[in-house]
């Protein structure tokens, strides 16, 4: 995984469409428990190399109920995106991830882990990518039927302060399938700790 690494935060394969230059964030080690796979770094993230480092990383960290330590720890917690680089501004927030980047990158990494690491897909980008053709019609649906994916993966909205309404008329989300989450990586840390 170290070599792997170190070629990725090397790669300028997207460098004539990012307007703030490459910076391949992610966090990888081969005994990770979890994989976090949202959709490309914001530009807070990009500036510092530290993912999920904004308001939005906040809210997942909630979520996953794990402190910073734990989070930022990569022999528990991975985490990569669709897209590994910041990809620039948009008309209304962030453009979409760099489309090179995933199937570059990720069937390597995913290899490179010893356990059978439970996958986090965070957003449409990264469930659309990894549930096609098993997924539900929607975003909503996947994560409304979130066991239908276990143990690989659990889908999970964008934590992005943008989806607050998202929660507001989705009110399950919060009061059954992050408990179900909270479980879950509970679980994985206490085999860990074993």
């Amino acid at each position: 995984m170290d070599q792997l690494l170190k070629r990725i935060q090397q790669c300028v394969v997207c460098q004539d469409y990012l307007p703030a230059g490459c910076n391949p964030v992610v966090q990888l080690s081969a005994t990770s428990e979890i994989i976090i796979i949202g959709q490309a770094p914001g530009k807070r993230v990009h500036d510092t190399g530290i993912p999920w480092n904004d308001p939005s990383g906040n809210t997942l960290r909630k979520w996953m109920n794990t402190d910073p330590a734990i989070f930022y720890d990569p022999t528990f917690i991975s985490v990569m995106s669709m897209s590994f680089c910041y990809p620039g501004k948009g008309k209304s927030g962030d453009l979409p991830p760099r489309p090179e980047c995933a199937p570059l990158w990720h069937a390597q990494i995913i290899r490179q882990f010893k356990n059978n690491p439970l996958i986090l897909l965070v957003g449409q980008y990264a469930q659309h990518y990894y549930l096609s053709g098993k997924g539900e019609s929607s975003l909503t649906e996947n994560v409304r039927n979130y066991k239908k994916f276990l143990p690989s993966f659990f889908p999970l909205p964008h934590p992005s302060p943008r989806n607050q309404n998202w929660i507001k008329v989705n009110p399950w989300f919060i009061g059954e399938v992050v408990p179900a989450l909270q479980n879950l990586i509970s679980e994985r840390l206490a085999k860990r700790q074993r």
